[in-house]
């Protein structure tokens, strides 16, 4: 569904230089240079190389070539657990997938273990496991296997791939992270004169060698995981010198002199027992000095399913409360710079894995809730709930963006090619980051990529609801009155129509900081895509949330019913010495009550939200806020076009997007204003709960016209006995996307200190 072409951006230049405010003259030139354009990509998946079902080799097939079964992905970071594994994941499944350097070996598939392979291959470090069994530390196989892998797979697709982890945390859950200095070098642009073309004579005898590396990564993972306890220093063994001796000292921290140190692993190793968190969460601290100190630029660190262990547990490794996330924004601005609140798992029986009861903090504290007890709308609490964590974060005015996730493992009760799920949807089948990256005669380099997520310009969204999106803010001239809507609408319909972002002076984009005169109106402009045809969803059946309501439309094939423009306050950073730098989210019931329905801002600490984010439009299909459909002067596609305007800015504050499939008032899916309720009710988790029947009946040849027989049945309430919404169905059934925020700081207001 891409598009290409441009049109007269000059033209287009001279047609809006009216529209900017008192000062931000523009010349004919200055919306000529485009900053790049939005590229699709996923940087949380797993592969047989930690607990995933696919080998390397799939898992980038399926996620990123064009052809019928793939999802067409731009850029892919390969990112399996932190820790160790047992199974050879450059292995593959069968013919289709050999290549001259990974051919297929019969009876040797991508489970089989690294010493049961042929021949065999021998992990270093401090011995992890017995026998044939034995495990690789994940540095050894970041470095020696699976970077090569995806280089060599990056090189012949001729597009980004490179490698990342999802860290086990110390002191918390889990990362997205990668360190991508060394990997995938621009000489790979060449033609594949470093690449071997013929085929191989013996299986494993000749293994690709990389032009570059991942050896910071490696040694980050080695330094910084929770489940790397290796000694060896990334040696051969433990007490040799063979290998890359690595120290994991952080300028300016205490390093040997700390507790936690241990002298022959030259590492942080916090002990367990009371205080276990805390001691944990120095280390990732460090972690992100580390990364600050060593490769600033080329680093990454966002916290993934963030909600979903509970809230932060000083004497254990769960989860994030708001004020861990203000410590790494703090330590590592630029590499700390967002959380992971859409979480993959999507046709999970509990959606996102986030499930009422999760954890078990021990003696005294006992079952814990994943924060805010499940998902809404498949988002977290904190990033879901308007006014709440993330509102208070962009609040202080901080670069702290949106992303989700595919999280892939598994199909659940399915193998890996059904395209019916009750675990995981692949990369790009149903979540998409479409992200902001500059552009290259040949293909983008990893450095683009970190680059456009470090700059916030990036939205997410669930099941194609949009492909497209141009979200801009101009200062406007009072004098102009109307016309400033239809100038900057002009810019916002260029950008989206040739997906761009355009850098036009005294307007500003996702991620970006306008400056606005002290009193000036501001015009936000909207231009949204929902693409014509279907998704990847393979049902074909009217969606069951929506029948509820009396809307007939196919689950592949739905359509955005509105778009809300969020608002909230910018009042600056929260000082640790205060105590508005705190907040835990409420726990169990004191959130989210016994029959779904959940409490409300009252009940939250003051440091973890914002009251002043509201929604202050809402945008639709009809009424006094319709939007205007206007056709692309690209290739003739339809957007939807809506803009607001702010008047007299006086005070610093930031808008931001969501949009969904669901109108207002959608029983056990939407609220009367339409936010996401608690997906408990399409949770199987508890077959008590759901509430939403699926009455149409596939045919006899078909799982997919009709509600699939994998659905479960209710156990009691309304629709007790009868077929239910949950898994895939459910998912596919409830869309949303989300944009990144725009800052107005207004001048003689707060500074919005977080973005330059």
């Amino acid at each position: 569904m891409k598009m290409s072409g441009n049109f007269s951006k000059t033209q287009m230049a001279l047609a809006v230089a009216a529209a900017v405010g008192a000062g931000a003259a523009m010349t004919p030139g200055s919306a000529e240079a485009a900053t790049g354009h939005y590229v699709a990509g996923d940087f949380h998946n797993h592969t047989t190389c930690s607990d995933g079902a696919v080998s390397m080799q799939k898992m980038i097939g399926k996620s990123t070539d064009k052809a019928d079964g793939s999802f067409g992905l731009d850029w892919f970071v390969q990112a399996g657990h932190g820790g160790s594994g047992n199974r050879n994941c450059t292995l593959v499944e069968d013919e289709s997938l050999t290549t001259p350097v990974y051919p297929y070996v019969a009876g040797q598939g991508p489970t089989t273990t690294w010493l049961n392979s042929s021949p065999a291959v021998q992990p270093k470090g401090l011995v992890s496991g017995s026998g044939n069994s034995r495990n690789m530390w994940r540095w050894q196989s970041i470095q020696e296997y699976q970077y090569p892998v995806n280089e060599y797979l990056g090189t012949l697709k001729k597009i980004p791939v490179f490698t990342g982890v999802e860290s086990n945390g110390p002191g918390h859950e889990h990362i997205s992270m990668a360190v991508i200095t060394g990997q995938i070098p621009a000489s790979l642009d060449k033609p594949k004169a470093t690449l071997p073309q013929g085929p191989i004579v013996a299986p494993n005898t000749s293994r690709y060698t990389a032009v570059g590396n991942a050896d910071a990564l490696a040694q980050w993972e080695y330094c910084f995981d929770r489940n790397d306890t290796d000694t060896s220093r990334g040696n051969a063994v433990v007490g040799s010198s063979v290998g890359n001796n690595w120290d994991c000292s952080v300028p300016g921290l205490a390093n040997s002199a700390d507790v936690s140190w241990n002298a022959t692993a030259l590492k942080l190793m916090p002990a367990s027992g009371t205080g276990t968190g805390d001691r944990g969460h120095a280390k990732s601290l460090a972690s992100l000095e580390w990364m600050e100190a060593f490769h600033p630029e080329q680093s990454y660190y966002v916290p993934a399913h963030l909600e979903r262990p509970g809230p932060f547990n000083p004497n254990g490794n769960n989860g994030y409360n708001i004020e861990h996330l203000r410590d790494f924004n703090n330590a590592a601005p630029q590499v700390a710079f967002g959380f992971e609140t859409q979480p993959g798992h999507h046709a999970s029986d509990n959606r996102g894995e986030y499930s009422v009861g999760r954890n078990n903090f021990g003696s005294g504290v006992g079952q814990v809730d994943s924060v805010g007890g499940t998902t809404y709308g498949g988002t977290g609490v904190y990033g879901a709930v308007v006014g709440g964590v993330w509102d208070a974060l962009l609040g202080e005015g901080r670069n702290w963006w949106f992303f989700g996730s595919s999280d892939w493992h598994n199909r659940g009760q399915f193998s890996p090619d059904d395209r019916r799920s009750t675990q995981d949807f692949y990369p790009g089948e149903y979540q998409h980051n479409y992200t902001l990256v500059r552009d290259r005669k040949n293909r983008q380099q990893p450095q683009d990529i970190v680059d456009g997520l470090r700059t916030g310009n990036t939205f997410v969204t669930e099941g194609e609801l949009i492909d497209r999106l141009s979200f801009v803010a101009c200062v406007a001239k009072p004098a102009e009155g109307g016309k400033n809507e239809a100038r900057v609408n002009e810019i916002s319909l260029e950008a989206a129509a040739n997906n761009e972002a355009l850098g036009v002076k005294g307007c500003a984009t996702m991620g970006e900081k306008l400056v606005v005169p002290a009193g000036a109106d501001v015009i936000v402009s909207i231009v949204v895509r929902d693409p014509a045809g279907t998704n990847f969803s393979p049902y074909t059946f009217p969606n069951p949330s929506l029948a509820q309501v009396n809307i007939t439309q196919p689950i592949n094939a739905p359509v955005l019913d509105h778009v809300d423009l969020i608002r909230g306050l910018v009042t600056g950073y929260k000082s640790p010495s205060s105590g508005e730098y705190y907040g835990e989210w409420p726990r169990n019931t004191a959130w989210l009550k016994e029959d779904g329905t959940t409490a409300d801002l009252s009940v939250v600490p003051a440091g973890a939200k914002n009251l002043s984010a509201a929604v202050v439009k809402t945008f639709g299909n009809g009424g006094a806020s319709a939007w205007k459909p206007v056709l692309s002067p690209v290739d003739g596609s339809t957007f939807l076009q809506m803009s607001y305007r702010i008047p007299a800015v006086n005070a610093s504050q930031y808008v931001r997007l969501r949009g969904t499939n669901l109108p207002a008032s959608v029983p056990y899916e939407t609220d009367a204003n339409g936010n996401p309720l608690a997906d408990v009710y399409t949770n199987a988790g508890n077959t008590a709960r759901l509430a939403i029947p699926c009455n149409t009946a596939h045919s006899a040849n078909s799982q997919f016209d009709g509600c699939p027989d994998h659905l479960p049945t209710a156990s009691a309430g309304p629709i007790s006995g009868k077929k239910a919404v949950a898994y895939d169905v459910a998912a596919w059934s409830d869309l949303w996307f989300y944009s990144n925020p725009i800052y107005l700081e207004a001048v003689g207001g707060t500074a919005v200190a977080g973005v330059q």
